[in-house]
């Protein structure tokens, strides 16, 4: 029997209120600038390492701060060293799956990123992450919901904000409405193989439990639910030749790349990736974080692929809440610090660079003498993709209490 609880249990969709490059690369460049942009951002919950993830090989003092831990200098042939990027930063061995979007011109790198706020908490610096007010703790809303509520109304669908997990995350809440998603297959079989509930059924089924719950409505998602079914998204299977690691993470990728790939109106995708608090046993090319920086990056290679030409239309944003100390710690690790590495990727990004300001390593050099300095506020980031990729006015208080610089970074062409 299908009951209420078994829907907002096992239910897949909840509405809350809310060489030389690939030829698919080259393609995506030039693509059609018809279609809807979309933005997919990623959180790397538990404070990335930006030091290993992004080596910065050409700074002495990262070799003097981590005896057991540093990434060597890039050697050709050598799969144990880092990637060299431009000469002074590097990628994780690990990550040689971005190294072809970078040659490629459509992966760039942000080091020394970060927040303003000195709080060193996981709940709080994620929390100001997403609400885009550092050290404000009263801020209702996220920016990505926010950044929803200002997008054009006309041909709104239920998929212009998705997020995949089972619960929507504090960045895309709002007054604009978001949906959270954990398996576009199992939602679809499911619907598919119910044909004794009737729309009306349905939707009696899940109006009080949604409305309560979840702050939507039953008809807004059994809207969602025909669209999807009437689309395809989850028959798509990836395509040129993209393979995606096993995993929460490839497989949250994966079905973003379906919504993209079906066209249902997707402008703003969320997923998040823990396992990055790295306090013991850090390791260097091989270990904890090499393993998970290895399905990150092959998770991301395999989610460009998929999307061939479609891109063009896509910005990838990746983000943590801090970074870690420069030295490392007894246990062979690093603990909570300050600045960290972001990575932005899509058809319309100004790759193969460095942006952004590098601070030094040097004792004298870092934040209260242990931490990589913020050099780049992460809402100078965030604004400057919001409004050249997704459009949004530049005078949308997306980040209240907050001015953008006058000069932009100049990701996006």
């Amino acid at each position: 029997m299908l009951t209420r609880r078994a829907l907002l249990t096992h239910g897949a969709c909840a509405l809350a209120a809310i060489a030389g490059p690939p030829p698919f690369l080259v393609r995506a460049a030039g693509a059609a600038e018809a279609r809807g942009k979309v933005l997919v951002a990623i959180f790397q919950r538990g404070a990335v390492d930006g030091l290993s993830m992004v080596v910065p090989h050409g700074d002495a003092a990262y070799y003097a701060a981590r005896s057991s831990i540093a990434l060597g200098r890039p050697r050709r042939g050598d799969a144990a060293t880092s990637l060299d990027l431009d000469g002074f930063f590097a990628l994780h061995p690990a990550l040689a799956p971005l190294l072809p979007l970078w040659e490629a011109g459509t992966l760039a790198v942000v080091p020394a990123c970060g927040s303003p706020d000195v709080t060193r908490s996981h709940f709080d610096a994620q929390d100001y992450m997403e609400s885009g007010t550092p050290g404000v703790k009263s801020t209702p809303d996220g920016w990505l919901g926010r950044a929803a509520g200002a997008l054009p109304a006309g041909g709104a669908t239920p998929f212009r904000s998705v997020a995949l997990g089972a619960r929507l995350p504090r960045v895309l809440r709002g007054d604009a409405g978001a949906l959270a998603l954990t398996s576009l297959e199992r939602f679809d079989v499911r619907a598919a193989s119910q044909p004794a509930v009737s729309q009306r059924g349905f939707e009696s089924l899940y109006r009080e439990g949604v409305r309560d719950l979840l702050h939507g409505t039953g008809r807004e998602t059994f809207e969602a639910v025909k669209m999807l079914k009437s689309a395809g998204a989850a028959r798509l299977t990836p395509a040129n030749g993209a393979d995606y690691p096993r995993g929460r993470f490839g497989e949250s990728l994966r079905q973003i790349a379906q919504l993209v790939r079906a066209d249902v109106g997707l402008r703003i995708a969320f997923a998040d990736v823990d396992g990055w608090d790295t306090h013991v046993g850090q390791g260097a090319d091989q270990g904890q974080l090499a393993n998970r920086l290895r399905d990150f990056g092959a998770a991301l290679a395999a989610f460009a692929r998929d999307l061939g030409d479609r891109l063009a239309d896509v910005v990838v944003l990746t983000m943590s809440e801090f970074g870690r100390t420069v030295a490392e710690n007894g246990n062979r690790g690093t603990d909570h610090g300050h600045a960290t590495a972001m990575l932005v990727l899509g058809g319309g990004v100004r790759g193969g660079r460095i942006y952004g300001r590098w601070p030094g390593l040097a004792p004298e050099q870092r934040f209260e003498a242990r931490d990589l300095a913020v050099t780049t506020d992460f809402r100078t980031l965030f604004h400057d993709i919001t409004t050249h990729h997704l459009t949004i006015p530049i005078t949308t208080p997306l980040f209240p209490g907050w001015t953008p610089p006058e000069r932009s970074l100049g990701l996006l062409a």
